[in-house]
């Protein structure tokens, strides 16, 4: 052992050192990893269901044979965390179908969602879109586009969807 101490120089040290220094700290970030990965993960279940009024009565879409222009229809959007962590920044888009138009002002969700509308498919999503409106003197000016226009509508929770709870947002859509 006094042998290898004589022969060990400054620079050898150094270099066993760093070896020792980065095992370390790749030992504690794999535990970390290993320790992320077993505090469980978020398992968001989402269903749509639909909805019609008639005769002042709520019917299921999947019993209606067919819808009729000029009725509203109510979905609803339900988020189940089925998991074991919570859904951080959690998000669901509902789609306005085709032959149908948004009814505005309808966007409600429980506590306390943000809501967003896409005019563009979901490429873009605001509070208020805007759209291009030709003035009488041949100007273009921004305005918000009609509610007619929106093929989606978002919702963005500021709060955690906690493991086992459920969030549930809704919208209608009118029948054209």
């Amino acid at each position: 052992m006094k042998q290898l101490k004589k022969k060990m120089t400054a620079p050898t040290a150094v270099a066993v050192l760093c070896l020792l220094l980065v095992g370390t700290t790749a030992a504690a970030f794999a535990q970390r990893q290993i320790a992320a990965r077993s505090a469980g993960q978020p398992e968001v279940k989402v269903t749509l269901a639909g909805s019609l009024k008639r005769d002042d009565k709520a019917i299921a879409l999947d019993k209606v044979a067919a819808v009729h222009p000029g009725e509203i229809l109510d979905w609803t959007i339900t988020s189940a965390n089925d998991g074991d962590a919570p859904a951080r920044q959690y998000k669901t888009i509902g789609q306005v179908p085709q032959g149908t138009s948004f009814v505005a002002g309808s966007a409600v969700a429980e506590y306390g969602a943000s809501v967003s509308y896409s005019i563009d498919g979901g490429k873009k999503f605001a509070a208020q879109p805007l759209i291009e409106e030709k003035q009488a003197d041949g100007t273009k000016k921004l305005v918000p586009a009609p509610a007619s226009l929106y093929t989606q509508v978002r919702y963005e929770w500021s709060d955690p969807l906690a493991a086992g709870s459920t969030l549930a947002a809704s919208y209608k859509v009118r029948v054209k």
